[in-house]
């Protein structure tokens, strides 16, 4: 049962990161630092694990507030773990030298991203069982995925393009307002049918990736040229 459990935890996870390798056609990245972007994403959790603990100390609320809840969401919970996963992905992988093409910002995000996804769905995993894995296989690892799509998208722009400070920003507020989007709707449970936002934000998210994805494939500078 033990080996189930790790197989179901690790499955989605790995599973994104040989999609997204695979969708870097044209100059895949040294296999080492993908390692290297995974392990930041675990560290990423560990700072998240603090840096809440510490607010929690500080920030008292009413979990039946609707709009407490909302700060919890959008605040304590979505902006602190993508604060964490962004200061990884732009402190120490965007200045490498590999980093060389938009569609980077992205694999690189992802790779951290499923660092700290996987190591997270573990826990929750193991505390749950198969019923959790199963629902979370198909939920929360692809919706990290999903911000980490975003976050990318605008990290790659801002590594090669003007506004370099403000696309940064923009990446990090767009995973934070989907990631407190997908979980406000979760803490509301006490609401009947409301967690269907939370599908609907899920599904923005995918959808958002697939184009982000796309584009940041076609104006890579290691595109080969078509034939006049």
């Amino acid at each position: 049962m033990i080996f189930t459990l790790l197989a179901l935890a690790l499955a989605p996870g790995i599973a994104i990161i040989l999609f997204i390798y695979l969708k870097d056609k044209h100059e895949k990245e040294p296999k080492g630092l993908l390692l290297r972007a995974f392990l930041f994403g675990v560290l990423s959790l560990v700072l998240t694990l603090v840096v809440s603990a510490i607010a929690d100390k500080f920030v008292s609320l009413d979990h039946s507030s609707a709009e407490d809840l909302a700060l919890y969401a959008f605040g304590m919970v979505a902006f602190i773990e993508e604060g964490s996963k962004y200061l990884f992905v732009r402190y120490f992988l965007y200045p490498h030298k590999e980093f060389n093409e938009p569609f980077d910002g992205i694999i690189y995000a992802v790779m951290v991203s499923m660092g700290f996804a996987t190591v997270e769905n573990l826990f929750y995993v193991f505390e749950g069982g198969v019923s959790i894995a199963i629902m979370r296989m198909f939920t929360a690892v692809p919706a990290h995925a999903t911000f980490a799509v975003l976050m990318g998208f605008f990290l790659g722009k801002a590594k090669f393009q003007h506004k370099k400070a403000a696309f940064g920003l923009i990446g990090l507020g767009a995973a934070t307002i989907l990631h407190g989007a997908y979980d406000y709707f979760l803490f509301m449970d006490h609401v009947p049918g409301i967690w269907l936002g939370a599908l609907v934000s899920l599904i923005v998210g995918l959808y958002l990736s697939k184009r982000a994805i796309k584009m940041h494939q076609e104006v890579s500078p290691f595109k080969p040229l078509t034939g006049l």
